[in-house]
């Protein structure tokens, strides 16, 4: 009987200055089957050391954090740690922490009263290459009336099924392979049908396909 190859195991970094969210997110993480916690740091200086030296495949990242704060983490990693993924997990639902952190090059962002089945979700979409932004928060991406209008108004763009189907998921933060399961389809036949979807709406970017959805109501009641 073939030997089976063990799945790897996603290595995780995770900070957060109040000891009992670390505390709960590192079991979360842990009780997922597919992820292990390597480092927790309760301060800023702590976290960018870890990821660091680590260089886990995701960093949960808090903004307010003491020592150095996640916007300076954030700075610092691009450059030390650029393999590292970085998942925002805060309180903050102000739209102008989400737009700095996108700035940053942060690969998600997640509110903390969204469930544990999310964050992670969240956590696995980040590391497999995607970027996460809460369903919560999307909608404040939209800018003003007249912004949301330009979204909206899109004359002559006509989506397949499957393309609509398939961007849905994707603005719901599912990743390629979640996707093709729930779709019973490939991988490949989610990569193309989202690259489709994408072109048709002129979007090179998941943040503009995440306004986009807003705008549509799709991430209503996510």
């Amino acid at each position: 009987m073939p030997r089976q190859t063990p799945v790897a195991e996603l290595r995780i970094v995770v900070a957060d200055d109040h000891p009992v969210v670390l505390a709960g997110v590192k079991a979360l993480i842990e009780s997922s089957g597919d992820m292990i916690v390597v480092g927790e740091a309760g301060d800023g200086v702590t976290a960018a050391r870890l990821a660091t030296d680590l260089k886990p495949d995701v960093l949960v990242l808090d903004v307010s954090m003491p020592g150095l704060g996640g916007t300076k983490v954030a700075e610092r990693l691009r450059e030390a740690a650029p393999r590292t993924r970085i998942l925002v997990h805060t309180v903050h639902e102000d739209v102008g922490y989400l737009r700095q952190m996108l700035e940053l090059g942060v690969n998600g962002y997640i509110l903390k009263r969204s469930s544990g089945d999310q964050l992670v979700r969240a956590i696995r979409f980040v590391a497999e290459g995607g970027v996460y932004i809460d369903p919560l928060i999307a909608g404040k991406l939209l800018g003003g009336p007249s912004q949301k209008q330009d979204i909206e108004n899109r004359p002559g763009v006509e989506l397949s099924e499957r393309e609509n189907e398939v961007l849905k998921l994707t603005a719901a933060g599912y990743s390629h392979k979640e996707i093709a399961t729930q779709l019973n389809v490939s991988v490949k036949s989610v990569e193309t049908y989202k690259a489709r979807g994408m072109e048709k709406l002129g979007f090179q970017t998941r943040v503009e396909l995440v306004r986009y959805a807003s705008s549509k109501g799709w991430l209503d009641g996510s």
